[in-house]
């Protein structure tokens, strides 16, 4: 039975803390800038002491600022920064500036000691993931069974096989996706696939390429927005498959930011970049477990986001889970490079990856 690591709260009776001074707090000059030697946040918990209390950053995200507000700390990113904000500054970890980063906080199981020469320590294609997939399967139920808040960042790939499609939508219709981050091509070619059974004009089941195929997807974008919207076209064209018609029967958000390559968009889609990264964060500040496939930018987006922990409504605080998969392993592990330092990365296929998911979960 899966069990989350215990978390371990620092001992503030320790002398380090004790004779620690007050975070030193200075005012923004302006909107959208921090003061000269602001603090930056990192993926774990940090601890800031103001007024003898130290005080954790309960929804935190990397390269943003701590802000001390109404009694609280904030993280804020510099955009969000207005003038007079008081922000944390100092550099330091170790508690000597009132600033404490707790590295080492869940409790792990004991193991034996292990000799520094050994074999296949990384996540290559070569790596055995089937015991990955037991701990995966036995944290989406505990998260089912426990409230959990799962996201899901997604590709256009995973929208190319029929399987996957079918696959994907069946963890969405059992409870296993509380969100969905994707960009417009996810949707589009998942949408195209119900519509004209296409994706990028291929067969979702034979990829045989479809005479004129090149189209189908325009096609899709130009009926989605003749309708107005992604739910209007799902059930005004009768659309019964795919990824995004499970998010809208389930109603399952889904989030959709654009980029510069974009065709259409559909109109669901955020072309302004920066309130496209706003409404994925209200997400990824629910997160317990975040799930990356083969998309590297939006993924690496995602982590940058997330922190290593989560502080639950009743004030428990419980690692966050972030799995990154993908054919490539320099994409498998690259979010670790990111600063996602505690990503899993599984080196396989969508396809495979959900099937063998699906099957562990026994839909």
């Amino acid at each position: 039975m899966f069990k989350p690591d215990k978390y371990i709260h620092p001992d503030f009776s320790k002398e380090i803390f004790v004779n620690a001074p007050e975070a030193k707090l200075e005012a923004a000059p302006k909107d959208k800038t921090a003061p000269e030697g602001y603090h930056a946040m990192s993926i774990f918990p940090e601890y800031f002491k103001i007024d003898g209390q130290w005080l954790l950053a309960e929804e935190s995200r990397m390269d943003c600022v701590p802000v001390y507000e109404n009694g609280k700390i904030f993280v804020r990113e510099f955009r969000n920064l207005n003038m007079g904000d008081l922000v944390v500054i100092g550099r330091t970890e170790d508690a000597s500036e009132g600033i404490y980063v707790h590295e080492n906080c869940f409790e792990k199981e004991e193991k034996d000691e292990i000799n520094s020469f050994t074999f296949r320590q990384g996540r290559t294609r070569e790596t055995g993931f089937s015991h990955d997939y037991e701990q995966l399967v036995e944290l989406l139920k505990y998260e089912k069974e426990n409230g959990g808040y799962i996201v899901w960042t997604m590709g256009p790939a995973c929208s190319f096989d029929v399987k996957a499609r079918e696959n994907f939508a069946k963890l969405i219709d059992n409870g296993y996706v509380q969100a969905l981050l994707a960009g417009n091509a996810l949707a589009t070619h998942d949408l195209e696939g119900g519509y004209l059974g296409t994706a990028l004009g291929a067969d979702i089941k034979t990829q045989m390429p479809y005479p004129n195929g090149h189209y189908n997807h325009l096609d899709t974008i130009n009926r989605v927005r003749y309708h107005g919207s992604i739910e209007k076209f799902i059930k005004e064209e009768k659309i019964d498959s795919g990824i995004i018609a499970a998010c809208v029967r389930n109603n399952v958000p889904f989030v959709l930011t654009g980029s510069i390559r974009d065709d259409g968009p559909l109109p669901e889609v955020f072309g302004n970049c920066y309130e496209g990264q706003d409404n994925m964060r209200a997400h990824v500040r629910k997160a317990t477990t975040v799930i990356g496939m083969a998309s590297v930018l939006h993924t690496i987006a995602t982590g940058n986001m997330t922190p290593m922990y989560r502080m639950l409504d009743d004030g428990t605080i419980r690692p966050l889970y972030f799995y990154m998969v993908d054919t490539s392993e320099f994409a498998a592990n690259k979010l670790s490079d990111r600063g996602s330092l505690t990503s899993k990365g599984i080196v396989t296929n969508v396809q495979d990856f959900m099937r063998n998911v699906v099957e562990g979960l026994g839909l």
